[in-house]
C-alpha cells in the first residue's frame, strides 16, 4: 500500500475530484491523516423539518466537486482529512426514535390530550437513554482520536449531536471558550421534555466546567428564558444578536470591527460550534429550522480567519443541521464549510502556514 508521502506525490490536486475517493476526493486514510471526520447521523428531537441525520452523506457526496486550492494556506490538502464510515447502527436508531419523537411531538402540540399519556409517558426517558449512549459513543471515538494526535470535527446531523466531542476536549483541556454560530441560542432546557435536544445543546455544553466562555453570533431566533440565562450568567454567555451587529454595519461600522468585538470575548483556546443556519437561509434551503437573516458565506469565514489571525487556537469544532433537501445545493455549501473549518482549525494549530 502507498505511504502518505507517496500518494501525495501521485495526487493531481488539480484534477477531477474522485467521487470514489474519501471526503473532497483525497486519497488518505484516517490513519494517515490529520484531521478526522466524525459523522453523527442523528435527528430524533428535531422539532421542524427532518432531514439533517442524512447530512453526513449529502456533504460528502457533494465534497470531490470542490477545488482544494486555498489562496492563502500553503497546500492545504497535503494535511490528510478522512471521515469515518456513518454508522449505520445510529442512523437505524435515529430513524426508529425519531419516529416515535414525531408522534409525541404531535401530541404536545395538540395540548396533550389525557387519553394518550400512556402512550408516550416514557418515551422522553428512552431519549434520554439513548442520547446518553450516543454521547459517550461519541466521546470514546474522540478521545481515542485527540490521544493519537489528531484533530477531530464532527458533522451532523441535528445541533444536539457535538456534545460528546465537547465532553473529550473538556478531558483534555483545563478550560476553553465555545463560538457559536447559528440562528437559534440553543440555551432551551430540555426542550419538549428531551434532555438532549437540538434546542439544548447549549444549556448541556455549559455544565462543563472547562467551558469557561460561550459567544453565540448571529442569534435571531430566542426565548425569553434562553435570553435572561445569558443576562444572568455573569458574562459566561455573550450574544451577538444578528440584528445589532446589522444595525452596527448600517450605521458605519465594518465587519472587520464586529469580529474584533466578538472575538475580544474568547479564550485562548476556542471550539467552533457552526449551525449552517446561522448562515443566511438562501444558502443552506433544507435545514431543519430556517430564519430570514444570518451571515453570508465569506462574513462567517472571514470572522473565523480574524480568530487564526488573533493567536487563538482552534481545539475541535462541529457542522451540524446540514440536510439534503431536494438539490445539491445544501450539501455543496456544506462541504464548503467543513473544509474551511478544517483547514483554519489546523492553520491555527500551526499544522499548516496561513498568510493572512
Amino acid at each position: 500500500m502507498n505511504s502518505k508521502e507517496q500518494k501525495i506525490a501521485s495526487f493531481d490536486p488539480n484534477g477531477v475530484g474522485d467521487s470514489s475517493g474519501g471526503l473532497f476526493g483525497l486519497p488518505f486514510t484516517i490513519d494517515e491523516s490529520e484531521v478526522v471526520i466524525i459523522p453523527t447521523p442523528w435527528e430524533v428531537t428535531v422539532s421542524y423539518s427532518a432531514g439533517t441525520a442524512q447530512g453526513p452523506q449529502a456533504v460528502k457526496d457533494a465534497s470531490p466537486q470542490l477545488d482544494l486550492y486555498e489562496p492563502h494556506i500553503k497546500d492545504a490538502w497535503k494535511l490528510g482529512i478522512a471521515m469515518e464510515e456513518i454508522s449505520e447502527e445510529w442512523a437505524a436508531t435515529s430513524n426508529m426514535l425519531r419516529d416515535k419523537a414525531e408522534a409525541y411531538i404531535k401530541w404536545l402540540e395538540a395540548g396533550s390530550p389525557e387519553e394518550d399519556t400512556a402512550q408516550f409517558e416514557n418515551l422522553p426517558a428512552e431519549v434520554t437513554q439513548k442520547g446518553q449512549e450516543f454521547l459517550q459513543w461519541l466521546k470514546q471515538k474522540a478521545l481515542n482520536y485527540l490521544e493519537q494526535g489528531k484533530l477531530v470535527g464532527v458533522l451532523g446531523g441535528d445541533h444536539s449531536t457535538p456534545l460528546g466531542l465537547m465532553h473529550a476536549l473538556a478531558d483534555k483541556h483545563e478550560e476553553y471558550g465555545i463560538l457559536q454560530i447559528d440562528a437559534h441560542a440553543d440555551l432551551r432546557e430540555a426542550y419538549e421534555g428531551f434532555a438532549f435536544s437540538h434546542a439544548s445543546i447549549m444549556y448541556n455544553a455549559l455544565k462543563l466546567p472547562q467551558v469557561k466562555k460561550l459567544v453565540q453570533v448571529g442569534i435571531r431566533d430566542i426565548c425569553q428564558a434562553e435570553a435572561e440565562l445569558a443576562e444572568q450568567s455573569n458574562g459566561r454567555v455573550t450574544i451577538f444578536y444578528d440584528a445589532v451587529l446589522k444595525e452596527n454595519m448600517y450605521g458605519g461600522d465594518s465587519w472587520k470591527k464586529e469580529c474584533k468585538k466578538i472575538i475580544a470575548q474568547l479564550p485562548q483556546k476556542v471550539y467552533i460550534s457552526f449551525d449552517i443556519d446561522g448562515l443566511d437561509p438562501k444558502l443552506c434551503p433544507a435545514t431543519g429550522t430556517p430564519v430570514p437573516g444570518g451571515l453570508e458565506f465569506e462574513q462567517a469565514m472571514f470572522l473565523i480567519k480574524q480568530l487564526v489571525k488573533s493567536g487563538r487556537e482552534i481545539i475541535g469544532f462541529d457542522l451540524c443541521e446540514v440536510a439534503p433537501g431536494d438539490s445539491e445545493w445544501n450539501g455543496n455549501v456544506g462541504a464548503r464549510v467543513l473544509l474551511k473549518l478544517c483547514n483554519l482549525m489546523a492553520a491555527s494549530q500551526k499544522r499548516l502556514e496561513a498568510q493572512f
